[in-house]
């Protein structure tokens, strides 16, 4: 009987193990997080947001070498786009701050306490990295239009995917922008249970945004400096054609969308 049970005992140890963490757990592990990142201090999230800037130039540069050596076919964005994502990769495995991470991790700490200083800390952590990610990758536009260390071809080449990703309107910008909002927020919400995958997670979701081109205000953004830059886009169409409207998206996909949602799933259980 005593060795029955100790059987029991380890298989529903091993089933528990192995088996996808609850929702409500799934949601406090996000805001926990949230919690924690908007106590940290302003230059900590500064220099965090300015990094991940910087890091995510390297999906334009990464799918601009893919692009410069495959042949034209019907298939080649397929193969280019897989360079999207290693950007997000250094981003988020390396944990910097990223703006459209922020959309649900700091959103839901403030519809669990909906103060007015959950508020203010949710709106500093905004401004502060969402302007930190911006400074990032202006000077990593710059950097990769006018430093003597990117061949001129390949140069030419990550300024004609730019011009191809803000080639829409600035309506079809913020409705597609909405869609990569959505999956940057499932991305973190799916990481917390991913284990070992959460390299193949943040492939998956990154890929569909590239694959997609669903713009990301702060990978965009690099696109859109360098086109600045070259003069070949002026500053109303960087702020109307494309920051604001990916702005707004992004935030409506990541937190009145997503956010919302998850939170409703679970608020009954807390």
């Amino acid at each position: 009987m005593k060795r029955a049970q100790e059987k029991d005992s380890r298989q529903a140890e091993h089933i528990e193990e192995r088996s996808t963490p609850r929702t409500p757990l799934i949601y406090d592990v996000v805001r926990r997080y949230g919690e924690e990142e908007m106590a940290r201090p302003a230059v900590s999230l500064g220099w965090s947001g300015l990094a991940a800037g910087l890091s995510m130039s390297f999906s334009l540069l990464a799918e601009a070498i893919l692009r410069l050596h495959l042949t034209e076919y019907d298939w080649q964005r397929l193969v280019v786009s897989l360079g999207y994502p290693v950007g997000f990769l250094m981003v988020v495995l390396g944990r910097q701050q990223l703006f459209t991470e922020n959309t649900i991790t700091v959103v839901l700490p403030v519809m669990a306490e909906p103060s007015a200083r959950n508020f203010g800390c949710a709106a500093r952590m905004w401004a502060i990295v969402l302007a930190a990610n911006l400074a990032g990758t202006l000077l990593a536009a710059l950097f990769c239009l006018f430093a003597p260390v990117i061949e001129p071809s390949l140069r030419e080449t990550m300024l004609a995917i730019s011009a191809e990703s803000l080639q829409h309107g600035a309506l079809d910008m913020a409705f597609r922008a909405v869609t990569a909002g959505f999956l940057m927020a499932a991305m973190v919400w799916l990481i917390p249970a991913a284990d070992a995958a959460q390299f193949w997670i943040i492939v998956l979701m990154t890929y569909l945004i590239g694959v997609g081109d669903f713009p990301h205000i702060v990978a965009g953004s690099v696109e859109a400096f360098m086109l600045v830059a070259n003069g070949e886009l002026g500053i109303g169409a960087l702020l109307g054609g494309f920051m604001l409207p990916v702005l707004a998206g992004n935030i409506v996909g990541g937190t009145v969308l997503f956010a919302l949602i998850s939170y409703a799933q679970v608020m009954k259980e807390l």
